[in-house]
Formats: structure tokens, C-alpha cells, sequence
């Protein structure tokens, strides 16, 4: 079944509220991430459950069909793919290969993607540490904390991130904590909630409570 970009776009954006818990996802909830009118959404939802590809019940919100569910792994798939390639291969940083993998994984070739994979040896999370689907959409988890959930004194991994704003991950590309990074939570401060990280190999720094909240790391 052909899909357009903006169609994608929105099976990806569902997939992405409703995690793997497939809840229900309100018509707002996706106009607020696609930053659209709502009656935009209504339409494209209208589109999709004509395709069988979302399932809306009425005041409940919409569901992904396992049809839906695919494609949107697909393209989930195809992101991340491209990220690895753009950062281990092309040498961009992390922060800015976002917005062209949004772009390139448009691409519709499956022999493509297969040849990709294979190029990449079949990498198992994106540089943001997000897990990449395989070709029948299955992927491997990791059990993830935020940092502003760990007490002084523990040693962890960086896992990944919440946040994929370009300001952010410069930040953390500046100071060190990106995934793989090993680091000790050093103290906290119950004003405000900043956190003290002592990274492997470097120094110590100090993080708000907002970037605590969104790096994850190995629980």
C-alpha cells in the first residue's frame, strides 16, 4: 500500500505517543507533536481508517492497525538506520542528523534499507540510543532510569536520550554524556534539583534538574 510523506508522518507520530502501550492517542495530542489544527488531524485520521490503517472510536481516540503498526516500524526503521549511517559513516553530529533522516527515510526501496543494514552490521540502537527495528519490526530493549531518578553514589551507563532538540544534544556532546559514557551521580541538591555527574575520564559537572530528567541510562 502506497503511503505519502505526510501520511508516514502521522503513522510515525501515533506510533510515538502511544509507545508500546498502543493507548488510545487524542486527535490534540498528535496536533500538538505535528504542530497542526486539529481538524487537519481529523482529516488525515479519516484518510488512515479509510487506508484500515488506524482504528478510531469515537471521543476515545485512534489506535494503530496491526497494518498501521508495520508501516510505522518501517519507517521508525528507515530513521534510525539513516541516523547511524549519517553519524558513524559521514561523521555528522548527533544533533543534526534528525531532520535530514526525516527526510531520507521517505525512501521507499526495501532492497535499499536491506543493503543499509547490512552496511551499518545490523546496528541495534540509532546514536541517540533509541532501539532500530529489524525487518520484521522487532527490536531489542534496554531497562532505562532517567538520571534525576538515581541517588548519589550510583555508577551507570548513558543509555540514551528523551530530548533530540540540537541544543541539547550539542550540550551533552560538549560536556561528554553521550550513550556508552560511564558516569557516578556525585550529589543532588534538593533546592532545585541539579545533579552532580562525575564522568569517566573527565570531570565533574553539574546538570539541571531538566537535563537529569532527560538522559537515560542503564537501570
Amino acid at each position: 500500500m502506497n503511503t505519502s510523506f505526510t501520511e508516514e508522518n502521522y503513522l510515525k507520530t501515533i506510533y510515538k505517543l502511544a509507545g508500546d502501550t498502543q493507548l488510545a492517542v487524542s486527535t490534540n495530542a498528535i496536533a500538538e507533536l505535528l504542530q497542526t489544527k486539529a481538524s487537519s488531524v481529523t482529516d488525515m485520521i479519516k484518510k488512515l481508517c479509510d487506508k484500515k490503517l488506524l482504528d478510531h472510536q469515537r471521543y476515545q481516540g485512534v489506535k494503530l492497525t496491526s497494518d498501521g503498526q508495520k508501516r510505522a516500524l518501517e519507517i521508525v526503521r528507515k530513521h534510525r538506520l539513516w541516523e547511524v549511517f549519517l553519524v558513524d559513516r559521514l561523521g555528522m553530529g548527533w544533533e543534526l542528523v534528525h531532520d535530514i533522516a526525516e527526510q531520507l527515510e521517505h525512501t521507499s526501496s526495501e532492497t535499499l534499507y536491506e543493503h543499509l543494514d547490512k552496511y551499518l552490521n545490523y546496528p541495534r540502537f540509532d546514536p541517540h540510543g533509541d532501539p532500530i527495528p529489524d525487518s520484521k519490526g522487532k527490536m531489542e530493549r534496554q531497562s532505562q532510569i532517567s538520571i534525576a531518578d538515581l541517588a548519589p553514589g550510583t555508577e551507570t551507563i548513558v543509555a540514551g536520550v528523551k530530548d533530540h532538540l540540537p541544543d541539547f544534544l550539542q550540550f551533552l556532546q560538549d560536556v561528554g554524556l553521550t550513550p556508552g559514557s560511564s558516569l557516578v551521580i556525585t550529589k543532588r541538591f534538593d533546592f532545585d534539583g541539579s545533579t552532580g555527574v562525575k564522568i569517566a575520564g573527565g570531570k565533574e559537572v553539574m546538570i539541571s534538574r531538566q537535563v537529569a530528567a532527560s538522559i537515560l541510562v542503564k537501570a
